[in-house]
């Protein structure tokens, strides 16, 4: 990784989930189980079907929500709190991540595929309050989720940041195809990392990542 690579940006959007904690905090979980049990009510099937659809429809359109809004007609309001009402003290401050993130130069923003009260939850728990310009969730992009190409046209454009002054930080890999095309800088956030085209940059560290820009 070299500094010169980022000197031009000035705009830094980060994912939130598995991103800005790591995934063995495993917060997601929890999610994942609230969601599994909305499929359940909704379609009637058992729980081993509807984790299937859970995971089917993250795969099929990038979340699963976007699945049950085109195939279950369902409101996406209600389903975003009821699938969010989870135990945040899993997650603990990270006085090091908010140091280097603080640090950098430029609007910090987040964007995530979650519900923005969401993002502010998770943010406070990591004692990052403050630190980002602006936080994004799914109903920011009229909940088309990514990878969309659509849903970063509609938060990019409501933010105003220009693509090519701006870097992407992302743990799931089909994020960052659209941000590359459109000019970003992208860096995958992952324990594990296979080369993609589209992808400039990987670490497993997003603190030491930071610090080293």
């Amino acid at each position: 990784m070299s500094k010169a690579d980022f000197q031009h940006v000035d705009t830094w959007v980060f994912d939130l989930d598995n991103t800005l904690y790591p995934p063995h905090m495993r917060l997601f979980d929890q999610i994942d189980r609230k969601m599994t049990d909305f499929v359940m009510r909704i379609t009637g099937v058992g729980p081993t079907q509807a984790d299937h659809l859970r995971k089917s429809y993250w795969l099929d359109y990038g979340t699963t929500l976007a699945g049950l809004m085109m195939h279950h007609d369902v409101d996406p309001v209600p389903y975003l709190i009821e699938v969010h009402d989870i135990d945040f003290s899993v997650l603990s401050p990270d006085p090091e991540l908010r140091g280097a993130i603080s640090r950098l130069n430029g609007r910090r923003i987040v964007y995530t595929n979650g519900s923005a009260p969401y993002a502010r939850q998770v943010i406070t728990a990591r004692g990052l309050d403050g630190v980002f310009d602006a936080v994004y969730g799914v109903e920011d992009a009229d909940y088309h989720p990514k990878p969309q190409e659509l849903a970063f046209a509609k938060v990019f454009t409501r933010d105003g940041l220009a693509p090519k002054s701006a870097a992407m930080f992302e743990d799931d890999v089909r994020n960052l195809k659209v941000p590359h095309a459109l000019g970003m800088r992208t860096v995958l956030v992952t324990p594990e990392h296979a080369a993609h085209d589209h992808v400039d940059h990987h670490t497993s560290d997003l603190t030491a990542f930071l610090n080293a820009l």
